[in-house]
């Protein structure tokens, strides 16, 4: 039976990090096995494309050229490391998916969401997650996080504005995808971890009863 494909969502500064570490936690005390993985990265080319993009030498980038990066990395990401992990039937856990692309490229880059989610159906061959779990944060919270990181990559330093376009393209792109399921963030650490995890539980018994059929 294929894997269970898990996305985890939401803007720099939203606690992904935090909730990462909280959830491998469970799994690991449920005796789960779970690939975690990352966008934009994963496998080495993908790791170097990462590096381009998020390298703050590069602020002379276009949207476009943007766009397509994030697009080769995870096309390699799928190819490589999703896909054959979920064929072997393992439950893959990645750090941002095409929600993000759709988000940052598609509405705060102004690419729009259509000919980004297009780019990226080619470059995924159709995949989406089975579960997206959006952390759910309003951009000032965001903002305050972000101002307490001392280091800051090339999208980090794009400024308040853009974060805010990146905030409102969430909420316009995820009626485009399948089985999102929102967390309030702005909450402490523990009840964020604890809400994600809820989620993912019931995702993973229903894929276990799929898979028992």
């Amino acid at each position: 039976m294929r894997g269970l494909f898990i996305a985890l969502e939401g803007s720099d500064g939203s606690g992904k990090t935090t909730v990462l570490n909280g959830i491998r936690n469970h799994f690991d005390k449920a005796g789960i096995e779970v690939l975690y993985t990352r966008e934009p990265g994963g496998p080495p080319i993908a790791e170097k494309i990462r590096t381009l993009l998020l390298d703050p030498m590069n602020g002379e980038m276009t949207a476009m050229t943007e766009a397509l990066l994030y697009a080769a990395s995870r096309a390699q990401h799928v190819e490589e490391v999703v896909l054959p992990a979920l064929e072997k039937g393992a439950i893959v856990l990645t750090d941002r998916f095409v929600l993000s692309s759709l988000a940052y490229q598609g509405a705060a880059r102004g690419l729009g969401l259509p000919a980004v989610a297009e780019i990226n159906r080619y470059a995924t061959g159709g995949l989406m997650p089975d579960l997206t779990l959006f952390l759910d944060v309003d951009p000032v919270t965001v903002l305050r996080r972000k101002a307490e990181t001392a280091k800051k990559d090339r999208l980090e330093e794009a400024g308040d504005a853009f974060f805010q376009k990146v905030y409102n393209g969430y909420q316009q792109a995820i009626p485009m995808m399948p089985h999102v399921v929102r967390i309030d963030a702005s909450k402490p650490a523990e009840a964020v971890i604890e809400a994600t995890w809820q989620a993912i539980e019931k995702s993973h018994a229903r894929w276990q009863k799929g898979a028992t059929r």
